[in-house]
């Protein structure tokens, strides 16, 4: 099953050259024009070491806002026959694309959604209000798979681990919690907190799971400048 949720237009291909910083890289554009040694704002600032090396593909759109320091952001790399999503300024689009489905969402009734609240030491993407029920939500990308499974983090993240800290409480405290990791890995199988690169957040993420934490993984493909919904894959 491949569903469109989201048409993201691209405006030039060209080769990486650099990562100067987490959140600026340099890109050589081959296409539609040429042009060596321009900057790209990098939205994601996991580590991406497998689709931000030099030499790979990758594609652009050209920035929206005036002022900003980079004419560009990135969208996606190559790996394989694959184009991989890497921009993290659709997050919250795509979530809330997938909270207005019928048949994708897992919350259903929903009678409020509140963006960015915060909760405790820490802003939770989004709050959901079904009734008198309340249920904390954060959503992270996940860009990085091995072996046909699904894994995040890419790098350390101490903000991660205290959201999902956070949601424990809460849950604690009454509330219900959810994790929805949006996958951009087509191949991945399943979904895994990446133990090897991050042991902290994987003991956090395993005792919340534990404790009633909702985890959904779901699986996207961007291809054609259309990012298509292709299903809920299941934790390992």
């Amino acid at each position: 099953m491949m569903e469109p949720i989201l048409k993201v237009e691209t405006d030039a291909r060209g080769k990486f050259v650099e990562r100067k910083n987490r959140f600026l890289g340099v890109v050589d554009i081959e296409a539609p024009f040429e042009s060596e040694n321009e900057e790209v704002h990098i939205r994601d600032p996991g580590r991406l070491n497998e689709i931000l090396y030099k030499g790979n593909t990758v594609i652009l759109k050209r920035a929206e806002n005036e002022g900003r320091k980079t004419n560009w952001d990135l969208i996606a790399g190559k790996v394989d026959d694959n184009w991989i999503f890497v921009n993290s300024g659709y997050y919250r689009k795509i979530s809330e694309i997938v909270f207005d489905h019928d048949r994708i969402s897992p919350y259903k009734d929903i009678d409020s959604i509140i963006p960015e609240k915060r909760l405790g030491e820490s802003v939770i993407d989004f709050l959901l209000k079904q009734g008198e029920d309340r249920t904390w939500i954060e959503i992270k990308g996940c860009t990085l798979a091995k072996e046909g499974v699904a894994l995040f983090p890419d790098a350390p993240t101490a903000r991660g681990k205290r959201h999902i800290e956070e949601l424990r409480k809460a849950m604690k405290r009454g509330d219900s919690a959810g994790l929805i990791i949006l996958v951009f890995r087509p191949g991945a199988e399943c979904f895994a907190s990446n133990e090897n690169t991050d042991p902290e957040f994987a003991d956090a993420f395993k005792g919340a799971y534990e404790e009633g934490l909702e985890v959904h993984p779901f699986k996207f493909k961007f291809e054609e400048e259309t990012l298509y919904y292709l299903g809920k894959i299941p934790v390992c």
